[in-house]
């Protein structure tokens, strides 16, 4: 049978990776919005709707470190250019388990569809909801093949005092169907991954995205 990714990516929310063989996996998109990479360890899952053949024979035209290919800015400007998106950055992917009970602070769930953190997230996710916090917001919603992410600010003035920890933990007692919730950060923004490697989300990989015009 077919892998898709959410099969691999439910597999690797679970602890069981791709073989780190050195190997590149290209699936389908999982719908139009979504093409990107993921890299896990030494295995790579490129998914887009694009000839396989196409990816393979551009990865194996790099001059570069084999497991690092599909990271490769060569790489992803190809297929940028190959598929007329845009991408912001690569981030580092983690995954946390739901928590029973309530989340740790107290939350207000924002009803008003035009709040500009609701509208942001509602173009890379479905199924949007957004709490706020005094000093800080969580949102959850339905991302890459349908899993549920997250991603939290903090207002500046409230930060280094445990609000993003809370935050990030607050995601995962809020998490619909208690399945695991996922979350990008930014390699370069350290109290990010601090905040939720604290709230115990794992780093499985890094992930780009390739964003629809």
């Amino acid at each position: 049978m077919r892998q898709t990714l959410s099969s691999i990516l439910n597999a690797a929310a679970h602890g069981r990776f791709p073989p780190p063989d050195g190997g590149t996996t290209v699936v389908p998109q999982p719908s139009h919005r979504d093409a990107g990479v993921i890299a896990f360890t030494a295995h790579s899952v490129v998914f887009t709707d694009e000839d396989p053949r196409w990816v393979r024979a551009t990865l194996d035209s790099l001059d570069c470190d084999e497991l690092a290919a599909t990271m490769n800015p060569r790489f992803l400007a190809a297929f940028l250019a190959r598929t007329g998106r845009s991408t912001d950055t690569i981030d580092l992917l983690t995954v946390a388990s739901a928590l029973p009970g309530d989340p740790p602070l107290e939350l207000r769930e924002l009803a008003d569809p035009d709040h500009p953190r609701v509208s942001r997230a509602r173009k890379r996710r479905n199924d949007v909801r957004v709490w706020a916090a005094d000093g800080g917001v969580v949102v959850l919603g339905r991302g890459v093949a349908g899993r549920w992410e997250t991603a939290i600010e903090v207002d500046e003035d409230v930060r280094h005092r445990g609000l993003g920890r809370a935050l990030a933990t607050a995601a995962r007692h809020l998490v619909p169907d208690g399945g695991p919730v996922w979350s990008q950060q930014a390699a370069g923004n350290a109290r990010s991954v601090r905040a939720f490697q604290a709230a115990g989300f794992r780093p499985v990989g890094a992930e780009a995205l390739l964003i629809a015009a």
